[in-house]
């Protein structure tokens, strides 16, 4: 891995900690992060009148999961979100959102398998070294009914020099001005993130949104498996 952030270390500053989490908030909305998720899931979720599950592995603040739900409200479509996060911290902070959020490690959801409509993982997967991602992934489809999205950063430097520049306008913290640049470091090439959830034992569609930002969805291995015997 590429240096340490400071929402990878158990042992950072809670301040800190707080601080990244409420910044995020702001980048996700400012550089297509929530965007991209809400794109993915958009022709995936029910019809108006309907309603499904979402779990948000490593929700943060749980902005993301909230930004689906009312997006999805404005469709006539209840979603019922829940938020999962190693740190107790995050959870803590999600919970006073209204997110119900569980405290757990993404590579062992305490989940039974297809107990959820659609799972998401937002920028998580480049905080992991490849062996933990594939795990990680394979959780993510385990859990899943319907569908999987994978929402990750690209390695563009371009970004790094934006993200850097508006983070004094925002107002950013100067540790997240400096992880935010550290997380596109260990961003993903299109064909990189493909070959990973290959790694994992999945194939995905994987397209390439604004701003530096990756999208993978797939269906769930035992959905494709039983239309496939169909």
């Amino acid at each position: 891995m590429i240096g340490v952030e400071v929402l990878d270390d158990p042992a950072a500053d809670p301040a800190l900690v707080r601080a990244e989490l409420t910044d995020l908030i702001l980048l996700n909305r400012w550089f297509g992060g929530t965007r991209a998720v809400i794109g993915a899931l958009r022709p995936l979720l029910p019809a108006p009148g309907g309603s499904c599950t979402l779990l948000d592995v490593g929700t943060g603040s749980g902005d993301i999961p909230r930004a689906v739900a009312r997006a999805a409200r404005r469709r006539g479509v209840t979603v019922t979100a829940v938020g999962l996060d190693r740190s107790p911290l995050a959870a803590r902070v999600a919970v006073t959102t209204g997110l119900p959020t569980i405290v757990s490690d993404g590579g062992s959801l305490p989940l039974a398998s297809r107990s959820v409509d659609f799972v998401i993982a937002s920028q998580v997967l480049h905080h992991l070294e490849p062996e933990v991602a594939t795990r990680w992934i394979r959780e993510l489809d385990r859990v899943a009914r319907r569908a999987v999205v994978i929402a990750d950063l690209r390695r563009a430097w371009t970004a790094m020099a934006a993200v850097w520049l508006v983070s004094f306008p925002l107002g950013l913290h100067p540790a997240t001005r400096r992880d935010a640049v550290l997380s596109l470091r260990r961003g993903y090439t299109k064909g990189e993130l493909q070959d990973l959830i290959g790694m994992a034992g999945m194939s995905a569609l994987v397209t390439q949104h604004p701003i530096a930002r990756l999208v993978a969805v797939w269906e769930p291995s035992a959905v494709s498996d039983q239309q496939a015997d169909g």
